[in-house]
């Protein structure tokens, strides 16, 4: 409705206002929506946000200096950046098994890294020689790094994948290994060293008859006696030698 003289209405006019409300609305949520990818656009050409400081998480073995190498970031670098890239160039590294790049703003990066650590130092004839769980001898001199593992005479792939089981589910009977070898005919047993006390298992033995152990222990200990071995490679049974 048109009021004398051609101008609106107030009616008219309010009408207008409820429309001009919702349509506002609908434009900044929209705006908002596309903020994730036009705001890094916008933000990254910012000197506020270069990089400045680079924070790396979780390494013990691999030195920071060799992830700064990695990530290949400059005083143009923005936080803003992409991180897969990033992330990409750090997890080349041999010792990192998983890589994170965060942002902390307004000028530093941080890396979280999951190592490949050691779970056993080999014997070789050039000195002992770190190797995870896989199998893969790992770029770490024992004699720089601290590494509290057993002791294996040489690399076999059975006892490195078992060391590593234990070391993620059963960490109190991991610390206690010293060295593990195998003995009997093709290497059918093994003998793992527990706080210098030799225990002997066949070669498939689990991480579940293992802790068998405890309760054995726990019963010589509550007897008083005192095993000079102890002995796995009978079904349901754990014969102790005592001294």
């Amino acid at each position: 409705m048109t009021a004398p003289g051609g101008t609106p209405s107030g009616e008219s006019r309010r009408s207008s206002r409820r429309w001009l409300l919702p349509a506002a609305i609908a434009a900044g949520a929209f705006f908002v929506l596309l903020s994730p990818f036009w705001a890094p656009l916008l933000l990254r050409r910012m000197a506020f946000f270069r990089v400045r400081h680079v924070e790396v998480v979780g390494a013990r073995y691999v030195q920071p200096n060799e992830v700064l190498d990695r990530l290949k970031v400059d005083t143009l670098a923005s936080v803003w950046d992409a991180t897969a890239p990033l992330e990409r160039r750090v997890a080349q590294h041999p010792l990192v098994r998983q890589v994170k790049v965060d942002r902390k703003l307004p000028g530093t990066l941080v890396v979280e890294i999951v190592e490949h650590v050691p779970v056993a130092l080999v014997s070789t004839a050039n000195g002992f020689r770190a190797y995870d769980e896989r199998g893969v001898q790992l770029p770490i001199d024992p004699a720089a790094a601290d590494i509290d593992a057993p002791i294996l005479p040489r690399a076999d792939n059975a006892m490195l994948r078992l060391l590593g089981a234990a070391r993620m589910t059963a960490p109190d009977l991991y610390r206690r290994v010293s060295e593990v070898r195998r003995e009997g005919d093709a290497g059918s047993e093994l003998v793992f060293v527990l706080d210098s006390l030799p225990v002997r298992t066949l070669a498939d033995i689990t991480l579940q008859r293992l802790a068998d152990l405890q309760l054995v222990e726990h019963d010589l200990a509550q007897r008083r006696l005192r095993a000079t071995e102890l002995d796995l490679r009978f079904r349901d049974q754990v014969i102790a030698r005592l001294q």
